[in-house]
């Protein structure tokens, strides 16, 4: 047999990225604006935000995503009750393909939401420094402990999220599958255990809760539980769940509305030393340390929205 080669097309090609953030900003929070010459796409995380994009203002909330176009002037505002998460990547992409993007504000399904997720994920193994950092201008390779195809991975996922939202919106009259966000090891299919479970922490986020209510609540029984949780996310059911509560805090911390005391009450701690415990173990900061940190940032847009012209380019 004679076999012949066939040469796989690239329709949407990202060599070059720029930035890759992810951001908990204070409810008060208020970005000066830029503009430059490479794309730049925002998605709301957590929260609400309000972004300009040229001359018009957006109100976006979580899972929406905005794309700003090469000198297009933008920039982010907070709207003093929500204290949003935010992810930001800057990348360089001259397909043709990225017209159809140009003003667009488009939502993103759970595919998405785990192709950003690994972004994040990769971006902390190839660069060093901090990714909450907005005033980041490079990245920098993580030489001392690279971790094998970081940043093709990066170029991979983020060429993955954008076709997945290209078929999605203007090509595919069809709605495109979704997969797990989790990506799970039982072959990508969507887990409604897993899914009832999440929904169920939701729910039960300012109360203490035990394994057995878990359990109890989803019809699953706790080994297929810690099983589940393993596979996903690398811990037990109930360390997630600490997670969730105190990613909970840290966005009510950064609201400025209770003080720590009240978050721990509303959250279900028994003490305010117990929850200062646990958020140190996860953040490796106490919850005042870290209310300092996010501020700093906010005071240092303060002391930079004097020095940006908007429309003129920042790079």
């Amino acid at each position: 047999m004679s076999y012949k080669s066939t040469h796989l097309r690239t329709v949407l090609s990202v060599r070059s990225i720029i930035s890759i953030h992810y951001f908990d900003y204070m409810s008060d929070f208020t970005f000066p604006g830029e503009s430059h010459d490479f794309w730049e796409i925002l998605c709301v995380d957590k929260g609400e935000i309000d972004a300009v994009a040229g001359s018009e203002r957006h109100t976006l909330k979580r899972g929406s995503i905005i794309f700003h176009q090469p000198d297009e002037f933008h920039n982010v505002i907070t709207n003093g009750r929500s204290a949003p998460s935010l992810v930001v990547i800057g990348f360089e992409c001259n397909s043709p393909y990225m017209d159809a993007f140009k003003g667009q504000i488009l939502t993103v399904q759970e595919t998405e939401r785990a192709l950003l997720a690994q972004i994040i994920i990769e971006a902390r193994h190839a660069f060093c420094g901090r990714l909450d950092d907005p005033y980041q201008e490079e990245l920098i390779r993580n030489t001392q402990s690279p971790v094998f195809g970081a940043e093709q991975l990066i170029s991979s996922y983020l060429e993955e999220l954008l076709i997945h939202l290209y078929r999605r919106y203007f090509a595919n009259p069809l709605p495109v599958p979704s997969t797990n966000p989790e990506r799970l090891r039982t072959g990508g299919r969507p887990n409604e255990t897993y899914n009832r479970i999440i929904r169920c922490m939701e729910e039960h986020i300012h109360e203490q809760m035990t394994i057995e209510k878990i359990c109890k609540d989803t019809l699953v029984s706790r080994s297929h539980l810690q099983k589940l949780f393993q596979e996903i996310h690398g811990c037990g059911a109930m360390e997630y769940f600490t997670m969730m509560k105190i990613n909970t805090a840290k966005e009510l911390i950064r609201t400025n509305q209770l003080n720590f005391t009240q978050i721990s009450d509303r959250l279900g701690y028994t003490s305010i030393h117990y929850f200062s415990r646990q958020f140190k173990k996860l953040t490796h900061m106490t919850p005042s340390e870290y209310a300092s940190s996010i501020r700093l940032l906010s005071e240092k847009t303060d002391l930079l929205k004097g020095s940006r012209i908007p429309g003129k380019a920042q790079h």
